[in-house]
């Protein structure tokens, strides 16, 4: 039987899914800083992606299952204080990855469904492939012709202001072509050659300084240097090959614009290519792969997209990817060396996860000491014991996963003892129980639990919620164990406190009231960012932004979830009408929303704390603030393009039918939503008066 991390997101079952989805969420989470803030990446792009492109799979399968810590809407990490802050007028999102042909030919399944598309017109449809440059993704805006900005990717919405040390690539030209529109933001990845990385090393090595890991390491330490000077000695490049925003469009397919790049001086990656189908995408992931080695550059897989604009902006994104676009990745690498000691970590939930310990082994020019074994089954299936070889695999996780014992292990060896997984916490002797049916044992001690107060704190602090600047993990568990705080409202509190830690070793009094302004600063916080950063299991970024869009204020939320605590009240079947809230997330929502001490922690933490409706990400358009349900067979567009195109135009979309919606489109065979609004006097369109009214002409 083979590893859940290589059993395809459909065959997996519940229980595995699960295991599935704590083991992305909790590697990736300690990978975004180190290759976003550090330059300092454990894992490939290539790899990275691809852990996220498993997890957004597995939630779409399993949305009753998804974390509150999920990935599946993150794409990088917030922006460092020593640059300037630029908001992308279009977000960087990420792309959703595929490792097989099987793979591939779902991704263009799922395009083709979209869109409404038959057998032969999936296969006929057009791509473009381009070799995936392992670099630093970039954002250059132009107004009138003329190169104004530039910023990293950042967290996909604002990045680093990198303008002056943008301007000593040679790559990028200060001016485009007179058919340029008025302002466009035009997308590539910065790169270093190998040639160029080795060199660099050189002189790195020779002036006793630290040498780079890899060459995407070096291009991102040398573009994010404080010093333009510094980033003009070092050779960066730069591929040109997306479009962001655009005052007007300046072509019909995605190989007229890389053609357009050209013709505007920028370099376009010469190895793409136009084709149709799954056999000839596996031929050109076969064509790359052997002549890889060979480039001066580094790649960590293909990049193949849909040709054609306008089926481009049909299919729009699902998340933090776009539907009309994929990486097909390179294989993950293995390597073997021996199990020393098994360790059990508490997580935030209260999970109970087995961490391996390793005697440190090379996976992919990676230094790996640690590797996940998920849980109690996995141990006993793979029947991996301390002092066993064993195989690791690094596909992606900066905690890597065992893949099994050594096949080089002597079938007599003499083993130690099989592992005992424990039935009580190790953090507070709390009985961990496990539920029927599920994989993940749990310490019961919840919020009486150190391990889980600590987690839940560091989670709160954390990039995607309150990113807090000089409040990270360590700086957590010093103060809580100092028992300077116990509870997110006391972080506020602080301030209390300021003398007392600026007397801490490590500190001073400029640290402390370094941390106390950024603190401060971060007393008023979006609704979205603020609910996600209560750390409620299965609410994770994107869920929490549907929630601060759908209830607007943090009032209302709380409110109508207290009312929700009424099966089959109004306010519990609005709920779970939100498109993407599940019915096992709503249940979760009600419950922390209702139990009392959240309810006190709540009510502590808004004495300090500001929440605000997200009104600059808020989606404006023709049907803003208006909510719609669709129902029945729609003939000239699939349900998911329809509901995709509602949201573009900034409707609210649900499932049911309550007095809160405005428009019910009925397709044919239409039941009994469009019955109940015909009762309520609601507004019941056919498609056709659908179309008008997102034409704006109804």
């Amino acid at each position: 039987m083979n590893d859940y991390s290589k059993i395809s997101p459909e065959t997996l079952s519940a229980e595995q899914a699960e295991v599935e989805l704590r083991r992305l969420a909790e590697t990736i989470r300690r990978l975004n800083h180190a290759y976003y803030q550090s330059d300092e990446p454990e894992v490939t792009d290539a790899e990275y992606d691809a852990l996220r492109q498993r997890n957004q799979a597995i939630e779409a399968l399993f949305p009753q299952l998804m974390r509150s810590d999920s990935p599946s809407t993150l794409v990088g990490a917030a922006v460092e204080s020593a640059f300037g802050k630029q908001r992308h007028m279009v977000p960087m999102l990420s792309l959703d990855n595929v490792f097989t042909a099987g793979e591939f030919e779902d991704f263009l399944e799922r395009a083709a469904r979209f869109l409404g598309l038959d057998e032969k017109e999936k296969n006929a449809l057009e791509l473009i492939a381009e070799p995936k440059i392992d670099g630093l993704s970039i954002n250059l805006t132009y107004e009138n012709g003329k190169f104004v900005k530039g910023a990293t990717r950042g967290d996909g919405l604002e990045g680093e202001d990198v303008t002056a040390n943008l301007l000593t690539i040679s790559d990028i030209p200060r001016e485009l072509g007179a058919d340029a529109p008025e302002l466009i933001e035009i997308r590539g990845e910065v790169y270093l050659s190998k040639k160029s990385f080795f060199e660099i090393n050189e002189k790195q090595l020779a002036a006793g300084q630290k040498l780079f890991a890899n060459p995407r390491n070096a291009a991102a330490g040398s573009l994010r240097q404080l010093d333009p000077k510094v980033t003009a000695r070092r050779p960066l490049s730069m591929f040109a090959y997306a479009m962001g925003a655009s005052s007007n469009r300046p072509c019909k397919t995605h190989e007229e614009w890389l053609d357009l790049l050209q013709s505007w001086k920028f370099a376009v990656n010469p190895l793409r290519e136009r084709l149709s189908g799954v056999q000839a995408a596996e031929a050109f992931e076969e064509k790359i792969g052997h002549i890889r080695s060979g480039l001066d550059y580094d790649i960590d897989g293909v990049v193949y997209k849909i040709n054609d604009l306008t089926l481009q902006e049909r299919l729009g994104f699902a998340g933090r990817a776009p539907r009309w676009a994929t990486a097909w990745k390179f294989p993950a690498e293995q390597a073997e060396t021996r199990l020393e000691a098994i360790e059990i970590q508490v997580g935030r939930t209260g999970a109970l996860t087995p961490v391996a310990h390793l005697e440190p082994v090379n996976v992919g020019g990676v230094l790996v000491s640690r590797a996940s074994l998920h849980n109690e089954d996995e141990i006993i299936r793979k029947d991996v014991r301390v002092g066993d070889r064993v195989v690791v695999q690094r596909a992606g996780d900066v905690i890597p996963q065992i893949i099994g014992k050594s096949s080089t292990q002597p079938e007599n060896a003499q083993r130690g003892s099989a592992f005992i997984f424990p039935d009580h916490c190790p953090a507070c002797g709390s009985a961990a129980e496990r539920p029927p049916g599920e994989a993940i044992r749990r310490c019961t001690g919840g919020l009486t639990c150190p391990a889980q107060v600590v987690e839940r704190l560091i989670h709160f602090v954390s990039r995607q919620a309150f990113d807090i600047d000089g409040l990270g993990d360590k700086s957590i568990r010093e103060f809580y164990e100092a028992g300077l705080i116990s509870s997110p409202g006391g972080i506020f509190r602080l301030a209390e406190h300021e003398s007392a830690i600026a007397r801490r070793e490590g500190w001073g009094e400029l640290s402390a009231r370094n941390l106390m302004q950024a603190i401060q600063a971060r007393s008023t916080i979006s609704l979205s960012r603020f609910i996600f950063a209560l750390g409620i299991r299965r609410v994770g970024e994107s869920n929490a932004r549907l929630l601060a869009r759908h209830y607007g204020t943090l009032d209302i939320l709380r409110e109508q979830m207290k009312k929700a605590a009424i099966i089959g009240s109004d306010e519990r079947l609005e709920l779970g009408s939100i498109n993407g809230i599940g019915s096992a997330i709503a249940d979760e929502l009600v419950a922390f929303f209702i139990e009392p001490h959240n309810i006190a922690t709540l009510d502590d933490l808004t004495q300090y704390v500001t929440v605000q409706a997200e009104a600059e990400d808020a989606i404006t358009g023709l049907l803003t603030g208006k909510t719609v349900v669709f129902t029945g067979t729609l003939t000239t567009m699939t349900r998911p393009e329809a509901k995709a195109q509602a949201e573009r135009l900034g409707a609210k979309v649900t499932d049911s039918v309550s007095k809160k919606t405005d428009y019910v489109v009925a397709g044919a065979d239409a039941g009994s939503k469009a019955k109940k609004a015909a009762s309520l006097g609601i507004p019941l369109l056919d498609e056709a008066g659908w179309r008008e009214l997102a034409d704006g002409k109804a």
